[in-house]
């Protein structure tokens, strides 16, 4: 009874030369044959078909019993070429730690960072930042946590891109009734992000006027919706026309498209020559220094991305002493350091979404086998929204 081998070349296909397989024909006599059934049963429902090489009796068992898991690694960084899927042995959670077995993983342009290098990984490494899923296992020092709970992760350690994983269980937030692991993973990293942004980084107040870049984007939208929601007046930038109706139907009230015009003079318009108290800039080096033009005095520009390039240079006299302006790059881990402060960021950011203050959409899902293309329409700015991949 040979092992199916689909798609799979025969030299893909390695048997263990003992006196369990025959390795002439390709089979296995006695009871093994029972192992065989179950393995071409499981292999039947895989939506992608692997290349196994079985090496011996323990990695046949572990892919049956499900043990083997489908990860993206890199060992280099590059181009959405470097990611590769590969199948690794799932290992049991220590005390501390919990297996989730994950139903939808977040897409995330950092992600694209730490692919290419800009943001440097120790190599091979896994990728991404945020997934939501079920509870498999627990560690036995886990106490607030059960297997069963559906739960959600934002942050390191990095290597969302898996069917399975092994994650800190003080790193986890429990979702609430309401509310999904597709829309939890889709939100996770860009809904804390804003919670930061709004209620640490620069405490915003009611009637505060903010200006925001690439409010089409997935953080923008979730950005837009939340400061609307407090009160403020929301400028909006974009790159192009067609997400001018984006950012309008998430709340902004002037959006501005910066590659068609001049977004100082509109901003100055709008604030009768005042200027704004803070800038959220997500898109880096192509609009800081006119971001800078957009502040009043003692405001502060919020750099907290860099999808044109990093910001290169700050002159402290240029830039910041003429109108006594502050700057920051702030991240999320130094926001939520412990899982106090990290379940009551999710907790308001749920409270957003149940009571309809912050609607999500998510724009696409892809398949595990997709990750490729997905960073390469992230590169192309052809994600106008929450994407997710379904493992």
């Amino acid at each position: 009874m040979p092992i199916k081998k689909y798609n799979c070349k025969p030299e893909n296909i390695c048997f263990m030369s003992s006196n369990t397989w025959d390795v002439s024909g390709g089979g296995v006599f006695g009871y093994n044959a029972v192992w065989v059934n179950r393995f071409n049963k499981v292999f039947d429902k895989l939506s992608y078909k692997p290349k196994f090489v079985i090496n011996n009796l323990k990695e046949l068992l572990n892919i049956i019993w499900k043990k083997m898991a489908r990860i993206v690694k890199i060992e280099k960084n590059g181009g959405p070429e470097v990611l590769e899927i590969r199948n690794v042995e799932t290992r049991d959670p220590r005390p501390d730690q919990v297996l989730i077995e994950q139903k939808a993983i977040g897409l995330n342009y950092i992600d694209t960072y730490h692919r290419t290098g800009m943001y440097p990984l120790p190599m091979p490494t896994g990728i991404g930042l945020e997934a939501a899923g079920v509870i498999k296992k627990i560690g036995s020092k886990v106490k607030d946590l059960s297997v069963g709970d559906m739960v959600a992760y934002a942050g390191i350690p990095i290597g969302a891109y898996a069917e399975q994983r092994v994650y800190p269980a003080d790193k986890l937030v429990k979702l609430p009734d309401g509310i999904t692991t597709e829309i939890a993973a889709s939100i996770m990293t860009k809904g804390l992000t804003v919670y930061y942004l709004l209620y640490k980084t620069f405490p915003v107040k009611s009637n505060d006027t903010v200006l925001f870049h690439a409010a089409a984007g997935g953080v923008g939208q979730i950005f837009c919706q939340w400061a609307k929601s407090i009160g403020c007046k929301v400028i909006g930038t974009v790159g192009s026309e067609e997400k001018i109706k984006i950012a309008k139907k998430n709340g902004c009230d002037l959006v501005i498209n910066y590659s068609k015009e001049n977004f100082v003079e509109k901003v100055k318009d709008f604030t009768k020559n005042e200027g704004v108290p803070v800038v959220y800039d997500g898109v880096g080096e192509k609009t800081f220094e006119d971001s800078i033009n957009c502040l009043r005095s003692t405001g502060m520009m919020v750099s907290f991305g860099n999808s044109s390039g990093p910001v290169k240079t700050i002159d402290v006299k240029k830039h910041i002493i003429s109108k006594s302006l502050f700057f920051t790059r702030p991240t999320l881990g130094h926001y939520f350091p412990d899982k106090e402060s990290l379940r009551e960021a999710a907790s308001k950011l749920f409270e957003q979404i149940k009571f309809g203050k912050i609607k999500i959409e998510i724009f696409k899902k892809y398949k595990l086998n997709e990750i490729v293309q997905a960073h390469k329409d992230l590169e192309a700015r052809k994600i106008i929204g929450p994407a997710i991949i379904i493992p």
